[in-house]
């Protein structure tokens, strides 16, 4: 079969996260600021568009040179074999970036690597005039970093982030992506109990039901690349197949997720029955200071208010010092809390065993990791 060079996406702190989910489907990895790279056959497309829970989109490399003049990248992009890859009537937009290079004006790079490819599909299809892009989507990306471009075309279509199952969400949503992060990098089983208490949309929750019944995180959504000619609808069908025979639907699972707001359990109900998990999670309405911890060997991940707005500070605090008051009791409990909130472990009471730094969005925070001390009999 033949082979490809494919960049999976990551938000910076997560391309550890990402390569490891890349190498657990079998691929060799190569990792980079932002970016994953790996050579794989053409069926790892489907497969980690499916599967990759903490990548943002995949890419597939069509070529990679250096250029400084626009002259060079103009030949240097028609002597590429896109006709392997866009149909004859395929749209091909073009999007760009520039960063320390010669060619800084990205609206001229994306022109003239829209005219290169035109100018070499035409000659390649035998037409006269102009592309009829009336077909697949192929959205085209010229990056070029130090001189050095890269071409690539997007086999994701909307970001990997859009599962399909958010039919509502709340003020600042976290993202799928980094939900499913933030659940990747705890040891959480799912035969442990998962407690949000923060729960807002439900995110957190639905990313930790999935990956505790082993479900392919883009199971009910499409992807860009399923009506390319590139990618045997054959392939498709074996990619849906294997994520429908690793899902473990009789998977127990021991899940929370509450918020002090009434709206928010209502919109995560929906958002976890659109997931296809309308069971599976338990929701409640409550505050922070009633939560009530049963079994032993928990985790409790999650992602509170920040209290960034004016005059949410103190309400902010006082919310992680119930929090620590109440966890300081449980002490076999992993508590883990992505917060932009600077003196968190001091109204939280403990130094945190280890801390990430982690982008929110555009949010510089801290992941703040208290690990449990694990009982017998769980």
């Amino acid at each position: 079969m033949q082979k490809v060079t494919l960049i999976a996406t990551a938000a910076m702190g997560l391309e550890s996260v990402v390569a490891q989910e890349v190498k657990s489907l079998g691929y060799e990895v190569t990792v980079d600021n932002g970016k994953v790279i790996f050579e794989a056959p053409i069926s790892a497309i489907p497969r980690c568009n499916l599967w990759l829970r903490t990548a943002d989109r995949i890419k597939l490399v069509v070529g990679q040179f250096k250029a400084l003049t626009f002259d060079e990248l103009f030949e240097s992009t028609k002597a590429l074999p896109w006709e392997q890859y866009i149909s004859e009537d395929g749209q091909f937009p073009v999007s760009g970036k520039s960063i320390k290079s010669k060619l800084y004006s990205v609206s001229d790079c994306q022109a003239i690597v829209k005219k290169a490819i035109a100018e070499r599909l035409k000659l390649k299809y035998g037409l006269a005039s102009k592309m009829p892009e009336t077909g697949a989507l192929y959205k085209t990306e010229v990056a070029l970093l130090k001189d050095v471009v890269t071409l690539t075309l997007d086999t994701s279509g909307a970001g990997l982030h859009k599962r399909g199952y958010r039919v509502g969400q709340g003020e600042a949503p976290l993202k799928e992506t980094l939900a499913a992060a933030l659940v990747m990098l705890t040891n959480w089983k799912p035969e442990y109990p998962f407690v949000d208490p923060f729960c807002g949309s439900g995110t957190l929750a639905i990313e930790a039901a999935l990956i505790g019944q082993n479900i392919a995180p883009g199971f009910n959504r499409e992807f860009a690349s399923e009506d390319w000619t590139l990618i045997k609808r054959k392939l498709w069908d074996e990619a849906f197949e294997e994520a429908e025979d690793k899902a473990n639907y009789d998977q127990k699972l021991d899940i929370t997720g509450s918020d002090i707001d009434h709206k928010m359990i209502e919109i995560a109900t929906d958002n976890a029955i659109e997931a296809g998990l309308g069971d599976l999670i338990t929701w409640k309405q409550m505050q922070v200071s009633d939560l009530f911890i049963r079994r032993e060997n928990g985790y409790l991940i999650s992602n509170p208010p920040y209290g960034q707005r004016i005059g949410d500070q103190d309400m902010v605090a006082k919310m992680y010092s119930d929090l620590g008051n109440i966890m300081k009791n449980h002490p076999s409990w992993s508590v883990y809390i992505i917060t932009a909130f600077e003196a968190f472990e001091k109204k939280y009471g403990q130094k945190a065993t280890k801390k990430r730094k982690l982008f929110n969005g555009f949010i510089e925070t801290n992941y703040y990791q208290y690990f449990g001390q694990k009982t017998k009999g769980e």
